[in-house]
């Protein structure tokens, strides 16, 4: 599923081609998605597009007529950017294209059909029922160590599980969650409320370096990701501990032969990567 480093990649590889565009018509090829597509898409059609923003996963273009097309990529949703002067056939899971003024085509291709679109506006955005109960940017100046003091405080439940709580903070996700507790020295296991203030200081700078090296990487290439031009993204190469079970633990001087290397376990469904040692 992208996360929000690959959500942001798209973003970023939107902006230049859809600033102060305008859409000349969209084509769907079907009527839904997780939801039914927009009836009213029409009130799009020729008005400036001002911005292309993230909000968790979510993928915002403003207009300036302050309405907001809102785009999910559900579990394997993909969208690029097909220049005017390409020839381009529709494939197979191509759902919307839309066709700006200039020629260009934006399209949003997904096999699995979990993504959405829905159009809101800006007065309505954050209580919007796909927005409203969201916590902070993990970026943003609201997520931090007395931030998390406090929302932590009663939870029993483990500090990995706490990452992945949409209500704690958004598009972390549970590879980068992996990662980002790894370079915290963190178990992953721990119940979230036990950790200091000292070891959350720790965990919002890992998060955010986690975070920001992946999107400077292009966000990890994990099952039909693409980037918004096509390419692959490649922070998988240098994953430390998600999916490398059984290797040797890197930054670490614990031994192998005694340790059998980085562990996997599963919380709530979901597969954890961590040293046994580091992370005690």
């Amino acid at each position: 599923m992208p996360e929000l480093p690959e959500v942001e990649t798209v973003v970023q590889g939107l902006t230049p081609d859809l600033t102060n565009q305008k859409i000349k018509t969209i084509v769907l090829n079907r009527n839904d998605l997780r939801i039914p597509f927009p009836k009213n898409m029409s009130v799009l059609y020729n008005k400036k597009i001002t911005a292309v923003k993230r909000r968790a996963k979510y993928i915002l273009v403003h207009f300036e007529d302050q309405n907001i097309l809102v785009i999910h990529l559900g579990m394997s949703g993909s969208i690029s950017i097909v220049q005017r002067d390409e020839e381009y056939e529709a494939r197979k899971h191509d759902h919307m294209i839309v066709e700006l003024i200039d020629g260009k085509r934006i399209v949003y291709n997904d096999p699995r059909r979990f993504g959405m679109v829905f159009i809101t506006n800006e007065n309505e955005l954050e209580t919007h029922k796909a927005f409203h109960h969201l916590g902070p940017e993990p970026l943003g100046n609201k997520f931090s160590a007395v931030y998390l003091k406090d929302i932590l405080k009663n939870k029993k439940t483990s500090i990995k599980q706490a990452l992945l709580d949409q209500r704690t903070v958004v598009g972390v996700g549970n590879i980068y969650a992996c990662e980002s507790l790894f370079q915290a020295s963190i178990n992953p296991e721990i119940q979230a409320y036990k950790l200091n203030e000292a070891k959350l200081e720790e965990l919002v700078r890992q998060i955010r370096d986690v975070l920001k090296r992946a999107i400077k990487a292009g966000g990890s290439t994990l099952k039909d990701y693409r980037k918004a031009d096509g390419e692959l993204g490649y922070f998988q190469h240098s994953f430390k501990v998600y999916d490398q079970a059984g290797k040797a633990c890197p930054d670490c001087d614990c031994d192998i032969s005694k340790t059998g290397g980085i562990k996997r376990i599963v919380q709530s469904g979901r597969s954890t990567f961590y040293c046994p040692k580091k992370q005690k």
